[in-house]
């Protein structure tokens, strides 16, 4: 029997190289090791505040996997149908520090990687239905077709069992063929998900509306039953369908690293939701971890305990 989880992700994790001082990339001479990936982010996130996750992928039997795996597992989250495979490839990133808090560059070496070979039939479907709540993202599904697979699924067998399912869009343009294939790819997996968390830069690019209220008509028409569009520095807009409302962000007096802000998002929402709290709440929830996130260098550095959050009254 497997112990019930309240969320699970499926997704890759990269081994994620951080420049220790400015400059080009390729000037660097210091990097630190830290993990990586949009999915994992969110696991390590809703594990910190105590929820009960787990994450499934497939990494290379390597000591780049081997460092994520107990990355993972240190923070609590269940890796059970991680599969380290002899002979693949782990992914990593490179990513450069910035200090005027525009976005910093950022270098992938995830071609081929084990995740990146993954599909439905690794997916243990006892595992996968005994939860309570699926988050998926654009990232993992736009690395193969039969990734794109698996996410559909997944998100589809655990709606149909009576889970909920969260969709992030989380767009990588260059790992889609072209913008018309992304596009598809991704309104087809949104179609799949009751909360959907667009950017409104996403949102524009993805249903061609221009504004929050249509974006949001957009998925809702699809099925959501929750839409919340982060606006940046204005916060995060949200309806479902009925109530509709808008956050103010969050005080930020430097912004450090922009990566990771839209994770720190998902799992304010995902978390708030989950524990019954109204959307509004949550999604105010959600833009305070995501300001949190700016703040620090890593991806996950600064998502909160659930100490740090009861402190903050949310």
């Amino acid at each position: 029997m497997h112990e019930p989880l309240d969320v699970i992700t499926l997704g890759e994790a990269m081994v994620l190289l951080v420049a220790a001082q400015p400059g080009p990339l390729h000037a660097v001479q210091v990097f630190h090791k830290q993990t990586a990936g949009a999915e994992t982010n969110v696991a390590i996130g809703l594990a910190r505040l105590g929820l009960k996750v787990g994450w499934g992928s497939r990494l290379g039997d390597d000591s780049f996997g081997q460092y994520l795996l107990a990355s993972m597992q240190a923070e609590g989250i269940d890796c059970s149908h991680v599969q380290c495979v002899a002979g693949e490839r782990t992914g990593m990133m490179l990513k450069g520090r910035v200090l005027d808090g525009s976005d910093p560059p950022t270098e992938y070496h995830r071609a081929g990687s084990a995740a990146s070979r993954m599909n439905h039939g690794h997916l243990d479907p006892a595992w996968l239905l005994g939860a309570r709540h699926l988050h998926a993202t654009g990232v993992f599904a736009a690395l193969s077709d039969s990734c794109l697979d698996a996410s559909r699924h997944a998100m589809r067998r655990v709606r149909a069992a009576g889970g909920t399912v969260s969709f992030d869009p989380n767009l990588r343009p260059t790992l889609w063929s072209s913008t018309g294939v992304m596009r598809a790819g991704i309104n087809a997996l949104a179609a799949e998900a009751d909360w959907v968390f667009p950017g409104l830069a996403e949102g524009r690019l993805l249903t061609g509306e221009d504004t929050p209220e249509a974006i949001a008509g957009f998925y809702l028409d699809q099925g959501a039953r929750v839409v919340a569009i982060k606006l940046g520095d204005a916060g995060a807009w949200f309806t479902d369908g009925e109530q509709v409302g808008q956050v103010p962000a969050w005080p930020v007096e430097q912004v450090v690293d922009t990566v990771g802000a839209g994770d720190g998002f998902a799992v304010g929402v995902i978390s708030g939701l989950l524990e019954g709290q109204a959307l509004g709440q949550a999604v105010a929830r959600g833009v305070w971890i995501g300001a949190r996130a700016v703040q620090v260098v890593g991806d996950t550095e600064g998502l909160p305990t659930r100490t740090e959050l009861q402190e903050a009254g949310l």
